[in-house]
């Protein structure tokens, strides 16, 4: 590296829906001039094609067969996150209601989340400048050596808030109770459940503005480069 003085650093921020996560990977990723990567677009990118498919999500056996058929790419650079499935931007099409009502049982396939994982691990190691990966399982299960561990939580009532401030016309009540089932599924799964790693700082985001976010863990990882 030309400036001797920064290493790459690999942060791992992991934690449940609605608690800013995505907002602060991004921002965090940009202030510090490192790469981004949204391991979520790409679980959803993998029920977006199996969707698109005709896959029978109902049975895990048939998601195991294909799950290294679809070729996925994620773009790192946190002012433009782009993600591709067999060439097509599906940045978009990931974010429907469909797509996220099924990701849960994709995601709990061993076969995808192994295939997954692997082109996470690949992305991360090959960051020059170091990179913030954000997900549901990367500081326990993708990349347990990170340089930082951060679990980002929230309670279930303000996390319902935001989702709904980002859902046009959701409703608070029904975004909670679609946000714990999501959190029972993810976390009760078999393989790499949702879980705060041993050695992760927690980070409640509660009462805490993005932007106060931002700054606690862009503080932490400071510290953490510094300190290396």
């Amino acid at each position: 590296m030309e400036n001797g003085a920064a290493k790459p650093v690999i942060v791992a921020i992991d934690g449940p829906s609605g608690t800013g996560k995505s907002s602060t990977s991004k921002a965090v990723a940009a202030q510090l001039g490192l790469s981004y990567l949204d391991t979520g677009a790409q679980y959803r990118a993998i029920t977006w094609w199996m969707v698109a498919n005709g896959i029978d999500i109902e049975d895990p056996t048939a998601i195991a067969a294909v799950a290294g058929k679809p070729e996925i790419v994620s773009g790192t650079d946190p002012a433009n996150p782009t993600i591709t499935v067999d060439g097509t931007d599906v940045a978009g099409p990931i974010r429907t209601q469909e797509v996220t009502s099924k990701v849960s049982a994709v995601s709990a396939v061993p076969d995808v989340r192994a295939r997954i994982t692997e082109l996470q691990r690949s992305l991360a190691t090959s960051a020059e400048i170091g990179i913030v990966v954000e997900g549901r399982d990367i500081g326990t299960t993708v990349l347990p050596d990170a340089d930082l561990k951060i679990f980002l939580t929230a309670s279930p009532e303000a996390r319902a808030a935001r989702r709904t401030g980002e859902l046009k016309g959701a409703d608070v009540h029904t975004t909670r109770e679609a946000l714990l089932k999501r959190d029972a599924a993810d976390s009760s799964r078999k393989t790499s459940p949702l879980a705060k790693a041993d050695d992760a700082v927690e980070v409640d985001t509660t009462e805490l503005t993005l932007q106060q976010v931002i700054e606690c863990v862009v503080t932490l990882v400071e510290e953490k480069r510094a300190g290396k």
